[in-house]
């Protein structure tokens, strides 16, 4: 098999998010490419399910190391994320990047170029947005002066997403899940196997609290968890 190689000319999306450049425009672009992902293969799911029905990487390097690992660390959560690794194998809507975040995209010539497809199948579309968002809100915590930007920018990916899959069954009832599994995958990048290596000590324990208490009562929306993590990280770090 051959593949063309990426110009040399390109950037890491988490290496740019990390120095500070956060551009609309490239949170616009990842949203209209995980939806046209989840669009596409939703209208063809027969076929696509014949070849991507093997969920066995997907349990293995997701949901094992990160919700199941997180559960046995975090016992406050055990309940709220096994249901919820549970819930993840029911869904079989469209192709599941399952990696979908800034690491695994490269920006040339300001175009989005996604990579790393080994644990792709057919499954919820609600982890793929859980992951993307959960990397954008990470962020957000780590980096206070670029928080308001980065937590409207996780709100431009949403909108942009949700106006590419509107005309799919699936999509009215995507939200609620779309919002447990940011909460799980917060949760699961401080508690699980694969930390985020950026966040500081202060800053695990700070998003630790913050998510066990948003999942007691969790957000109706996308908007409304965003807002309300930002409210408690603040409200911690000032206390």
């Amino acid at each position: 098999m051959g593949m063309e190689a990426v110009p040399e000319e390109h950037e890491n999306w988490k290496t740019v998010l990390l120095s500070g450049r956060i551009v609309s425009d490239h949170f616009e672009q990842f949203g209209s490419l995980l939806g046209a992902i989840h669009r596409r293969s939703s209208e063809s799911i027969a076929e696509v399910s014949e070849l991507f029905a093997d969920t066995t990487y997907f349990e293995t390097l997701r949901l094992e190391p990160y919700y199941i690992y997180a559960a046995q660390t975090t016992p406050e959560a055990a309940t709220f994320l096994n249901a919820l690794a549970q819930e993840t194998l029911e869904h079989r809507d469209c192709l599941v990047h399952g990696d979908f975040s800034p690491k695994n995209t490269l920006i040339f010539q300001n175009k989005l170029i996604l990579l790393d497809y080994e644990v792709v199948h057919v499954g919820d579309p609600a982890f793929d947005l859980g992951f993307a968002l959960t990397h954008f809100l990470s962020k957000a915590h780590h980096m206070p002066t670029e928080r308001s930007r980065l937590a409207s920018a996780a709100k431009l990916f949403w909108q942009v997403y949700r106006g590419g899959i509107s005309t799919l069954n699936w999509a009215e009832e995507l939200e609620p899940r779309v919002v447990r599994h940011t909460l799980g995958c917060l949760l699961a990048r401080v508690a699980g196997k694969s930390p985020l290596e950026y966040l500081t000590p202060a800053e695990v324990t700070r998003q630790r609290h913050t998510v066990l208490a948003l999942i007691l009562e969790p957000p109706t929306s996308v908007p409304h968890l965003i807002d309300n993590f930002i409210h408690k990280i603040e409200t911690y770090a000032n206390n």
